[in-house]
């Protein structure tokens, strides 16, 4: 306990967005030095984890240290970090991230004020925010999303055809995702464009069973059912990725939104709608690795993903951008680094 400089407490069973940030930071924080521990249920046994009778402990601060920091997610997280510092006085400094980007009720907004720092996932998230906050957008692992060393080998490997370029929609299968816009779309687009295929990848759960049946379905009565392809849900999504010449993301609602990402560091060029932190992490423009559209349009999706597919010279020169820009601005390794500074500041803080 006297390491543990950094608590990242998680009271939430079900598995969500916030989950999956901390199981995948937690291991390159400590790797890069910052001791960091997990406390709460729902987290993978090899994370560093403390024990809720830990908690006595934390009138003791870190070696070497005044301060311990208290990384909340969520209100439920908050709270508990400000009964342990200001009832219970232990040396704890607050740091909260936010990814909402919707107007906070006064509950949350009276949580955020008792914090020592704030985070915001995006500069879209920090505009919704009462008070100063440093932007600290989310990363990936590159060499995990990596390209493709024979792109055809990779397609093959997956039972696709490795003669056809393909174009894929990663993620959730159900109508907040957008999977109905990428289905559209390909059925407007590939009868005119024998040389390209598509490939939905992502899990439809219980309640959203019946909007992927009407996909497919309405893949089958438009005679696409051999080029339109439903692959479920796969552990080694970055093999997928590796199989694509353009990715397409058509949420109509996200926090922020890690996908557009994943197939930059493969690579691939994306279209993306403007929601969560996308027109903040695809560059256009001279350096472009993809293209932002209103979220909702099927037209605008449509017409975005056909320029790209009709324009080789295009494409390609997006895709060699991609993994680059992603290198220089977006690796779990430069989020785990920006984090640390907050840390610091936050420990300055009232010193």
């Amino acid at each position: 306990m006297r390491d543990v400089e950094v608590i990242a407490p998680n009271f939430k069973r079900r598995l969500s967005g916030v989950t999956s940030t901390i199981i995948q930071l937690v291991p390159v924080q400590n790797r890069l030095g910052q001791k960091v521990a997990t406390l709460g249920p729902g987290l993978p046994p090899h994370l560093p984890f403390l024990r809720w009778r830990d908690l006595l402990r934390l009138w003791s601060p870190p070696a070497g240290r005044r301060w311990r920091i208290w990384h909340a997610r969520r209100n439920l997280e908050m709270l508990p970090g400000i009964l342990l510092r200001d009832l219970l006085r232990m040396p704890l400094k607050l740091v909260f991230t936010s990814a909402s980007q919707r107007r906070h009720t006064g509950w949350t907004k009276f949580l955020i004020r008792r914090m020592d720092a704030v985070v915001a996932t995006s500069g879209k998230t920090a505009a919704y925010l009462d008070v100063p906050a440093t932007v600290v957008m989310h990363g990936i692992d590159p060499e995990r999303f990596s390209p493709a060393a024979d792109k055809v080998a990779a397609r093959r490997e997956k039972g696709l055809d490795p003669g056809l370029n393909v174009i894929g929609c990663f993620g959730r299968v159900r109508h907040q995702k957008g999977t109905d816009l990428f289905v559209d779309a390909m059925i407007r687009l590939l009868p005119s464009r024998p040389g390209w295929a598509a490939v939905v990848a992502g899990r439809a759960t219980a309640q959203h069973a019946a909007f992927e049946a009407g996909l497919r379905e309405k893949v089958r009565a438009a005679g696409l059912a051999d080029r339109i392809a439903f692959v479920g849900e796969h552990t080694d999504i970055n093999a997928w990725y590796r199989t694509l010449d353009l990715f397409v993301a058509p949420q109509r609602w996200e926090g922020f939104g890690l996908t557009p990402l994943e197939a930059m560091a493969t690579g691939v060029p994306v279209v993306a709608t403007d929601v969560g932190a996308f027109a903040e992490i695809v560059a256009t423009g001279e350096e472009e690795t993809g293209v932002v559209v209103p979220p909702g349009d099927l037209d605008a999706v449509a017409e975005a993903t056909a320029r790209f597919m009709d324009d080789d010279a295009r494409r390609l020169a997006a895709a060699a951008r991609a993994r680059p820009h992603v290198m220089r601005h977006f690796t779990i390794e430069g989020e785990a680094g920006r984090l640390a500074a907050v840390y610091d500041a936050a420990a300055r803080r009232g010193s």
